[in-house]
């Protein structure tokens, strides 16, 4: 195991591990009997990591109870750069990949900031994977709602990412708003000129701009009571970057979390008083864990149904249409082969098809629109994310029901969406038109709509 008192310890070697075409850096640091994947959001790089004395003390403190996995997130330090922000379901791929790379079966997930809606995400749609998560400084959502009001408007997140992208990693704009950040490192000039550097070398100012963009637009409020992993929610009182009402909110909703309210107002772990920070991860790591069932997830569901079927059955007759319909399936599989999801089953003039991420079913459901068109088919499809049950080859839960209301409520070639599942898809360049709130047959209370807009 580490030592905290050898101070010539030797820095864990970088590896790269590749996604497609985007490698990914990545860390192993430590020999504990528990996996613990720290998912730190856009600012992190490997290299000066373990130059910066305070960060690299609080990472040893984690390697001395886990086999630490560490990672430079697409985008920043030493994973390769990007000209758009990637959405959630690439950088739950990407954790994926790395977990993999690492032979990592099953792990605790410790988010800090925007990392923390990635690792309850991964533990939503992979929870067989996950055998506990740690979150600081968590939010919900980035946007004011009803039951949200604390978050920032859009014009106020409209005037902190220009101050991204026009002062990003210069001093005045680090000491302007490390007041609000980790305003203890005002009392502490060294432990201020580490954080400037962290800062320069973690992303530049288009990437970090692009990231926060796609984080304001990220909400997972109606994700939370999915996830089942027992869960430790930190969060510092007097929090200036989350308010501690987001803590809360976000413990409140998820049925196996527990909160703990530290003293202090730094919202970066490593800053001010980590050693609450500590004892309490150490606590929650050594408790016993009640296995959570795989058979429950998060997932995207698409079905489709063809235009006019019956019509074209009256036309054609029953050995043509038959026919048709055979052409439609091979090309409709081979259109959610290629986007990654699994196809369920026949609906009869329809299919039914899963997908871990939101914008693989979306677009999806454009391809096989387009697949059918040359045979003179038209489809309407209906997506939803939500909390399905699997069941062998078969798929149930009230998810699924949505989906299927949402389907019957589309257009000849429209994709009809949920809200939830248009408050996931930040970053994929895919938009949306608000289709007005809807009666879903079974289902209670008003549902709001988009259609998606080609």
């Amino acid at each position: 195991m580490l030592s905290r008192a050898d101070d010539t310890r030797v820095r864990p070697d970088v590896n790269y591990v590749r996604n497609q075409d985007t490698s990914l850096a990545y860390q192993v640091v430590g020999d504990g009997f528990t996996d613990l994947l720290l998912v730190s959001g856009f600012v992190s790089n490997l290299e000066y990591a373990w130059e910066y004395p305070s960060l690299a003390r609080f990472l040893y403190r984690l390697a001395e109870m886990s086999r630490l996995i560490l990672t430079d997130r697409r985008g920043s330090g030493l994973s390769d750069r990007f000209r758009d922000a990637p959405t959630q379901e690439t950088m739950l791929r990407d954790l994926e990949i790395v977990l993999d790379q690492v032979g990592s079966a099953k792990t605790t997930l410790f988010g800090m900031w925007d990392g923390c809606n990635t690792a309850v995400l991964f533990a939503a749609t992979h929870p067989e994977r996950v055998s506990s998560l740690i979150l600081f400084t968590a939010s919900a959502a980035q946007k004011p709602a009803e039951d949200y009001p604390w978050a920032w408007d859009d014009h106020e997140w409209e005037e902190w990412l220009t101050s991204i992208r026009d002062g990003w990693g210069t001093r005045s704009w680090v000491v302007k708003n490390v007041r609000w950040m980790g305003p203890s490192m005002l009392d502490h000039p060294e432990e201020l000129e580490h954080w400037i550097s962290y800062t320069r070398v973690a992303a530049s100012p288009s990437s970090a701009e692009a990231v926060m963009r796609t984080s304001s637009n990220t909400d997972i409020r109606e994700i939370l009571p999915v996830v089942r992993t027992p869960t430790l929610v930190l969060h510092r009182v007097g929090d200036q970057i989350e308010p501690i009402e987001a803590g809360r909110y976000v413990a409140s909703k998820m049925p196996s979390a527990r909160l703990v309210e530290l003293q202090g107002d730094d919202g970066i772990p490593w800053i001010g008083d980590v050693d609450p920070v500590i004892r309490e991860i150490r606590a929650f790591l050594g408790e016993s864990v009640q296995a959570i069932s795989a058979d429950r997830r998060l997932a995207t569901i698409l079905f489709t149904d063809i235009v006019g079927s019956t019509q074209r059955l009256a036309a054609s007759g029953d050995a043509q249409w038959r026919e048709l319909l055979a052409e439609h399936d091979e090309l409709a599989k081979r259109a959610i082969a290629a986007h990654g999801g699994r196809y369920v089953e026949s609906t009869g003039d329809g299919l039914l098809a899963t997908f871990d991420g939101p914008a693989a079913a979306v677009r999806c459901a454009m391809a096989v629109a387009d697949a059918i068109s040359p045979l003179g088919l038209e489809i309407r499809a209906g997506c939803h994310t939500g909390e399905i049950e699997l069941a062998g080859d078969h798929v149930r839960g009230i998810a699924v029901h949505i989906g299927a209301r949402i389907a019957a409520l589309a257009g000849p070639s429209e994709v009809m969406v949920s809200r939830t599942l248009r408050d996931l898809i930040a970053g994929s360049g895919l938009t949306f038109e608000d289709a007005g709130q809807h009666d879903l047959k079974g289902i209670p209370e008003p549902w709001q709509l988009y259609r998606l807009t080609r």
